[in-house]
């Protein structure tokens, strides 16, 4: 995963010959998180031009701001392939969509069924948001695209530092999370050593959330207000939650080793955007992380 402190999110707009705004995502990618950045017109190379004119959607009709409704979004489904899968990815952006209370239709989709032009113009990636005629495929690019044009209630802090700060402590959590729970078997020295590497990742996060001046129980700055990087972390605390207990025989006693992250998992897993969009549930989890992932 791209960490959110240094990807670059340009809003490229592009006026067509009737004068109509039409705006794309491009995104250079370092190694962290950082705010969208809105780029002007002037800016638009010839390059940006043809990919912008060859994306397999049609042009923008309602204008330079894009407007609440007509949004689908395409995501991995469970085992039997209809219902909803247990991608972190997908949930971070449902959990945005969410927060804004935005309406959105959502389609899990394999193979099989994707429609032919999330295949042929963006490689069948998921999750994917079609917001009426223009579509973006990266679940950051998707989350700051939803953040800058619906800014009700705003998942960003003002202080960039704060969040920079924030995002570096998650950096390699996902990977290490990964490494260790797809690993077989259970209790062999390789499995302690990724156990070790994740466990040092989530004690970083153990001293974040417990340093000086926090007032709130959520990521950035004083813990006060949730943001983007909530919405992020969430779902994958919630697969590492439910992989220790089923997957990896309680190898981590997260209450008892790290009581500060058990508490943020246990308040950002209450939040109203994380239960309504939590449905796959852990069988699911269980499932993708057996025989998917």
């Amino acid at each position: 995963m791209v960490p959110m402190n240094f990807l670059l999110l340009g809003l490229v707009l592009l006026r067509t010959q009737s004068s109509q705004v039409r705006a794309f995502a491009t995104t250079t990618t370092t190694s962290g998180h950082s705010p969208l950045i809105a780029t002007s017109g002037k800016m638009a190379s010839s390059l940006a031009l043809h990919m912008a004119r060859t994306r397999g959607l049609e042009r923008r009709e309602e204008g330079a701001t894009p407007l609440p409704g007509g949004m689908t979004l395409y995501v991995k489904p469970a085992q039997d392939g209809t219902s909803v899968g247990d991608c972190p990815f997908a949930h971070f952006v449902r959990m945005v969509l969410a927060e804004k209370g935005l309406e959105y239709d959502l389609l899990p989709s394999n193979q099989e069924n994707k429609p032919q032009w999330l295949l042929d113009d963006y490689e069948g990636k998921m999750p994917a948001l079609r917001h009426r005629k223009e579509c973006y495929v990266d679940s950051e690019v998707i989350a700051q695209y939803l953040d800058f044009f619906f800014q009700e209630p705003s998942l960003a802090v003002s202080n960039a530092a704060e969040t920079e700060q924030a995002s570096a402590v998650l950096d390699g959590f996902f990977p290490a999370m990964a490494k260790f729970t797809k690993h077989r078997p259970n209790g062999d020295e390789e499995d302690k050593e990724k156990q070790a590497a994740l466990e040092e990742k989530l004690q970083g996060l153990e001293d974040h959330l417990g340093g000086d001046g926090r007032t709130g129980p959520y990521l950035v700055g004083n813990g006060e207000q949730f943001t983007l990087l909530d919405c992020s972390l969430a779902p994958k605390l919630y697969a590492m939650d439910v992989c220790l207990g089923q997957i990896k025989d309680n190898a981590i006693d997260l209450a008892g080793k790290y009581p500060k992250l058990r508490k943020y998992m246990d308040d950002v897993f209450d939040r109203p955007s994380f239960k309504s969009t939590v449905e796959y549930g852990p069988e699911t989890v269980v499932w993708g992380w057996t025989s998917y992932h």
